[in-house]
């Protein structure tokens, strides 16, 4: 057997547990007195138990010397690959469906805290290329606080190809732009749609731009020539197709 990544921090590991998103081999423990009184790693530790997953009690150095960042707070599991689902999939049984992909962001850290901000905002699913930041599953995973676990994901080979997909069932395709696009607030986001977000060095290429169905801009309070972030970007749109929607907060 061989483990493909690692999950870190008990937020990331129950929500891969919750969601079934991927095969859990081992969960790995800090064995101190503080962790085996934690209510949360208790809690943890039964539900892996209940699910046949082993869980060790391990030493500090044990899980240093297999984590990649600092802030596991002393709980790692390695785990498979992402389970993603059919296209199909991501729309089944909605009538105005909201789907996002999130293409050429460079960044893990970025990619995580973009699909933070849909599946908060209320995003179906996300789509991604067959090569995406899924690899860096950890960083992906803290960074989302576990969304990047619990959004059904699919997996497409191009941008177009989704675009394809989801306008022949109903969806228009909107992207993020500057060029003879309209301010979000004054769009029409209440319908199905497939949101594309590009990368902050490669963007979205301009031939798509413009078939696109609708070209969104964010407006600013002053005059500013730089774009927003990705991950700024991503939080505005997604919550502003919120606001219009009328979703009450749970």
């Amino acid at each position: 057997m061989t483990e493909q990544a690692i999950l870190e921090g008990i937020i990331s590991i129950e929500a891969a547990l919750r969601a079934g998103s991927r095969p859990i081999h081992r969960i790995l423990i800090r064995r101190d007195e503080q962790h085996k009184r934690d209510r949360d790693m208790g809690r943890l530790a039964r539900m892996a138990e209940r699910a046949a997953i082993p869980v060790a009690w391990v030493s500090t150095d044990d899980i240093d010397q297999q984590a990649q960042g600092k802030s596991h707070g002393g709980v790692i599991a390695l785990v498979g690959d992402r389970r993603f689902v059919p296209l199909g999939d991501l729309i089944a049984g909605n009538d105005r469906p909201l789907v996002v992909m999130l293409d050429g962001v460079e960044d893990p850290f970025n990619f995580g805290q973009a699909v933070r901000a849909f599946y908060a905002a209320g995003a179906n699913g996300l789509v991604v290329r067959p090569r995406n930041w899924m690899s860096a599953a950890g960083v992906v995973a803290r960074s989302s606080a576990g969304a990047s676990e619990w959004m059904p994901t699919a997996v497409a080979e191009t941008t177009q190809d989704a675009a394809n997909f989801f306008r022949a069932h109903g969806l228009k395709v909107a992207v993020a732009d500057k060029e003879r696009a309209v301010s979000i607030y004054a769009a029409e986001l209440t319908g199905a749609l497939f949101v594309v977000i590009g990368g902050e060095k490669r963007g979205i290429t301009r031939s798509f731009a413009d078939a696109a169905d609708l070209r969104l801009s964010i407006p600013y309070g002053r005059h500013f020539d730089e774009s927003l972030g990705t991950t700024a970007a991503s939080a505005v749109i997604a919550f502003e197709i919120m606001r219009q929607r009328g979703r009450s907060p749970l």
